[in-house]
């Protein structure tokens, strides 16, 4: 089997183990059916599995933040079905008494809240007449008032220490001459083609974003009791991210790259300061690699920030350092940990630091002291991606030490849990139970499985349909994540539950290069990409089905991205798939280095030299070389507005796939980036048009 299973060259029939155990049987399908196996298997859900529908009515927690000893105040985000987009409302939740209520009024789409340093005010953007403005909301008097009336969002809002002045970045548009001025006059009434669009930057388009307008992130200031925002920064360059005010207020704290030619240098920038007064730009840091996002501790003594020391490899773990302001000494702080650091909060006494790093598939919590002294957490954060089972979470703390975070759960989106010190950690909301309680979900196990190409452990995760009879036979999902440096978990997902409630067992692990196991283990791609991450997804599917309770017949794949590649590499290795769904891939890496919205980092850190001088090492490692393998029926799906991975590289290998005579569609979803789920209904149209696909080449008992 392993021979046959990665053969690329002449593929051979019978490669998938047979199973000479009952065909798969889900609730409600008739003994009749089930005896005569030549009739393809009915799956009918329970009655409360769960549905499209109920994508609807999923919320979650964002940046919860403490106002007062007692209080926090968080971001509750719910589905609109009406605008197909998340709704973003402001609610507060005391740790003491558990009382739970709006914040805010009936307010909604608020971001950004930000409590004032003494206290009364909270800062927040709205939208207003379609744009986001800044606004003050007063917690004496419980009235909010406007500040901004500006063309672009006012973003990282940053208070003084004083509580008299708001900072923060606004997009500064520079509008560019034409090339070609002389255009003749036209006349009245006349309907001439649009001018044409003159592009000379390297960062012309953006995913998420389209084709960009010219100009940069810069600084301004305004005072909280109103008036004109006045612009600190300047340059061809952007000046944003983090901001920090020094102790005495006069100066702001920022990274920018400060050179022109920054996007060709995209792991580029320093630490500087700007005058508030004046406007004058000083440098403090230059570490060969970049710093960012600078944070000033409580007693104004010390600067913390993130630093990367940037060796051009795809895979690369940052340090959170330390500069002491008076003597500007510099000590690396985390370097013992080799894991991606997430979020990072000064302690109130200024002696160490709070961050979240990922470990092992998920978002964990550690302290810091001053001299590297790293201490764990009993904490686990996540509960915030709402598709797929991807890392994520955030987390307050306060004056005393109390830690509010994200909860990650298996079967619920995330709430908010109360952490202390020697306590079990407590929740303290719970948003999804009216939803979700009486839903038949489907449960989440563990999986470590020895790579066949050296025993390295490999985390995997498998949700079992609901329902679930170990003596059955049940189809099963491949789900492969993208990144590729990027880390699954056992997490909640959308897309995982609705395709189990369907009756499928899904799985998803996190093969060779996948983040949160250090960089030596995310380097084994490190210009190898894909290669042996393929055997170990495949060693991942020999462990599920080896179980006993999986269908060998009826094995399906599909990733989106990173998971789009690898889907599409491994179908071009292996027939054992009865249908896949290549979601957003890159098929042929010489035309996506040169049509990729970040082209100038994936040349630089994906690839051993520009694309035109090792394109024969980049067709090596093509998915696009291997379609004269392919015989399982693919279908390929990718957002029309994709500039990550173009949907120029769905037509590619779709057309190449026609050409075979293989079975295959295309699915585009309009207007939709490379994050297609980021609206609900984009998120049930994929998984919907997934599964259609999946259900079209399921094979009954007999394997027909």
């Amino acid at each position: 089997m392993f021979a046959s299973r990665f053969s690329t060259r002449p593929f051979r029939k019978g490669l998938v183990v047979t199973s000479t155990a009952l065909s798969f049987l889900f609730l409600g399908v008739s003994e009749a059916n089930a005896l005569q196996g030549s009739q393809p298997d009915t799956h009918t859900p329970p009655a409360n599995a769960l549905t499209y529908d109920d994508t609807f009515n999923l919320e979650f927690v964002a940046s919860p933040q403490f106002i007062d000893k007692e209080t926090v105040v968080y971001s509750r985000q719910s589905m609109d079905i009406m605008t197909d987009s998340r709704q973003s409302r402001l609610w507060q939740v005391n740790i003491k008494t558990g009382e739970h209520r709006p914040f805010i009024g009936l307010d909604e789409n608020l971001s950004q809240a930000t409590l004032s340093p003494n206290g009364k005010m909270v800062a927040y953007t709205k939208s207003v007449n379609g744009r986001a403005q800044l606004h003050l909301y007063y917690l004496d008097t419980m009235q909010s008032v406007r500040l901004t009336n500006t063309s672009e969002t006012p973003r990282q809002l940053t208070w003084s220490h004083d509580s008299e002045a708001l900072a923060f970045t606004l997009f500064t548009e520079e509008k560019q001459k034409p090339l070609f001025s002389a255009m003749p006059s036209k006349p009245k009434g006349a309907k001439w083609a649009d001018n044409a669009k003159y592009i000379d930057s390297v960062q012309y388009r953006g995913d998420g974003r389209g084709y960009l307008r010219e100009g940069f992130d810069q600084i301004y200031v305004l005072p909280v009791d109103g008036g004109t925002p006045r612009q600190l920064t300047k340059g061809h360059f952007p000046s944003g991210g983090t901001l920090s005010f020094s102790k005495d207020n006069d100066w702001i704290y920022f990274a920018s790259p400060q050179r022109e030619d920054y996007a060709l240098n995209p792991l580029f920038s320093d630490i500087y300061k700007v005058n508030v007064s004046s406007g004058a730009v000083e440098q403090v840091t230059d570490i060969a690699g970049p710093e960012s996002r600078p944070t000033l501790s409580p007693n104004g003594k010390y600067l913390a920030f993130t630093q990367l020391n940037d060796r051009k490899l795809s895979y690369q773990n940052g340090d959170l350092l330390v500069l002491e302001l008076e003597s500007g000494e510099i000590t690396r702080l985390t370097s013992s940990l080799d894991r991606s650091l997430g979020k990072f909060v000064w302690r109130k006494d200024s002696r160490g630091l709070m961050f979240s790093y990922l470990d092992h598939g998920e978002t964990k919590l550690a302290t810091v002291n001053l001299t590297g002294k790293v201490k764990k957490l009993e904490v686990t954060l996540g509960g915030q991606a709402f598709g797929r089972p991807y890392t994520s979470g955030d987390f307050a703390l306060s004056e005393k030490g109390d830690i509010v975070f994200t909860t990650a759960a298996r079967t619920m989106p995330g709430d908010l849990a109360l952490y202390r010190k020697g306590k079990s950690a407590s929740k303290l909301t719970d948003l999804n139970s009216d939803a979700l309680g009486h839903k038949a979900l489907a449960q989440v196990q563990d999986l470590t499985v020895a790579s066949s190409v050296d025993e390295r452990p490999i985390d995997a995760w498998m949700a079992l349909p609901p329902g679930f009879d170990s003596s059955k036979k049940y189809p099963l999902i491949l789900e492969i994540h993208g990144g590729p440096h990027a880390a699954y978990g056992p997490h909640f997902a959308m897309e995982v539950q609705l395709m189990a409630a369907q009756g499928y067992v899904v799985v998803w692990s996190n093969p060779r290069g996948s983040s949160s196991y250090g960089e030596d283990f995310g380097n084994l791609i490190h210009h190898n990409y894909p290669s042996e991450d393929f055997n170990d997804l495949m060693d991942v599917v020999d462990a599920v089905v080896d179980k006993g309770f999986v269908d060998a017949n009826n094995l399906f794949i599909t990733g989106g991205s990173g998971g789009g590649v690898l889907t599409a590499w491994s179908i071009g290795k292996t027939d054992r798939f009865s249908a896949a769904v290549v979601a957003k891939p890159v098929i042929n890496w010489v035309s996506f280095a040169l049509t990729a919205d970040a082209y100038p980092f994936f040349s630089q850190y994906w690839m051993a030299d520009m694309p035109w001088n090792i394109a024969d090492k980049l067709w090596k490692r093509s998915p696009l070389s291997l379609v004269g393998n392919v015989t399982t029926p693919t279908m390929l799906l990718t957002g029309e507005a994709d500039y990550r991975t173009p949907i120029s590289e769905s037509e590619q290998y779709y057309q190449a796939l026609k050409l075979q005579g293989i079975d295959a569609a295309m699915v585009r979803i309009p207007g939709a980036s490379h994050g297609i789920a980021s609206r609900p209904s984009r998120l049930i149209q994929k998984v919907g048009n997934i599964m259609a696909w999946f259900e079209r080449y399921k094979k009954d008992e007999g394997g027909k």
